[in-house]
């Protein structure tokens, strides 16, 4: 039977659950409405809801509109409250004071990606954000994919175009629930081939980035329910090196296997004892190979490889390991009694599927 030992909670880690839990009751909830384009119709569906909340019983107030609202969006807005915004300078900002003296229970925001006047109580919008949502006000709002700002290099080289205002990935993932307004790029209006190409490209960023919010859900109610095998919605591979797997080849399906899924690729070395130094020149050079092929790179420390690999796989949601073995090591009758490194991995590697590569020495 595998061993899930290091899979149960320690003290620290319920004390920890048992305060986000507490925290977690008194906050409101965050909604957001992703688009991956201007013109998909998010500020539509996000007043919509507010409508249908409204209908339900719902205490809803909204607290800021684009300048510039579609007809259709006007006559949504009709039908609720408008909490006044402040506005300095001809710029317009949300009255946190008077949303917080008004206590909705549900706050609608169109347009996530702002930044505030001078004298405001913080720079940035989705910064106000978080004040309504610790005071127990749920959040509805909507944002375009370029202003996600750790997206904004992808968006940038497909639409040529550079904005200056953008919220951290972070906040976005911290959502409660996302819904990406998934318009087919044929419906956001004429254009030439070109241009519905980059509507595509952007669309796909924008499905990935919502399935990254929904990995970090999943992962976020397992820890609540004290589980630590996480299986997420995207791949995370992870490769285990040594002087003499093959590490090359294993980095280099990782990191095709990672782009062609949207995922990660995660590389570690245990460390143990003192190494030759033709051993320790390849475990710098595999190190680099892992580097260089954009992977998250740490070297663990434990008397128990095996299970320093198993504790590092669940904590960070890893689907696939990869690892070197070469058949050359079973010699002997004694070693049939016995269950060797790799053998122990797989069996002990619960939810997680095992990739075993030719070592160099098996290659040669």
């Amino acid at each position: 039977m595998p061993d899930t030992e290091h899979r149960r909670p320690s003290p620290e880690q319920l004390l920890q659950q048992v305060e986000a839990e507490q925290r977690r009751a008194s906050q409101g909830r965050l909604k957001i409405f992703l688009g991956y384009a201007g013109g998909v119709g998010k500020s539509f569906r996000m007043f919509d809801e507010g409508r249908r909340r409204k209908s339900r019983g719902e205490d809803v107030a909204v607290a800021a509109t684009q300048s510039t609202e579609p007809a259709v969006v006007e006559q949504l807005l009709n039908g609720l409250e408008v909490i006044p915004p402040r506005i300095v300078d001809g710029i317009y900002a949300i009255d946190v004071d008077a949303v917080l003296r008004r206590h909705p229970q549900v706050c609608l925001i169109d347009g996530l990606a702002y930044r505030n006047p001078p004298g405001s109580r913080h720079a940035e919008r989705w910064q106000d954000v978080e004040d309504l949502l610790t005071s127990g006000i749920s959040v509805v709002t909507s944002i375009n994919l370029q202003y996600v700002k750790e997206r904004q290099r992808q968006v940038e080289a497909i639409r040529g175009k550079k904005v200056q205002d953008s919220v951290p990935e972070a906040f976005i993932r911290a959502a409660d629930e996302i819904e990406l307004v998934d318009v087919p790029p044929e419906y956001c209006g004429p254009g030439n081939v070109a241009q519905q190409r980059e509507l595509s490209q952007l669309r796909e960023i924008a499905l990935v980035l919502a399935a990254d919010v929904v990995d970090h859900q999943l992962e976020t109610y397992l820890r609540r329910q004290g589980i630590e095998q996480l299986y997420g919605t995207q791949e995370r591979i992870l490769v285990c090196i040594t002087p003499r797997s093959n590490a090359s080849a294993m980095i280099r399906r990782g990191r095709q296997l990672a782009d062609l899924f949207h995922g990660d690729l995660y590389t570690v070395y245990v460390q143990q004892g003192v190494l030759t130094v033709p051993d320790q020149s390849m475990i710098e050079q595999n190190l680099a190979t892992a580097n260089e092929a954009a992977a998250h790179v740490e070297i663990l420390h434990g008397e128990d490889p095996i299970e320093s690999i198993l504790q590092y796989a669940y904590r960070n949601g890893i689907t696939q390991i990869f690892v070197g073995h070469s058949q050359q090591d079973n010699r002997g009758w004694l070693s049939r009694w016995k269950v060797n490194p790799v053998e122990r991995l797989i069996m002990e590697s619960e939810g997680i599927d095992v990739r075993i590569f030719p070592t160099e020495a098996a290659v040669a």
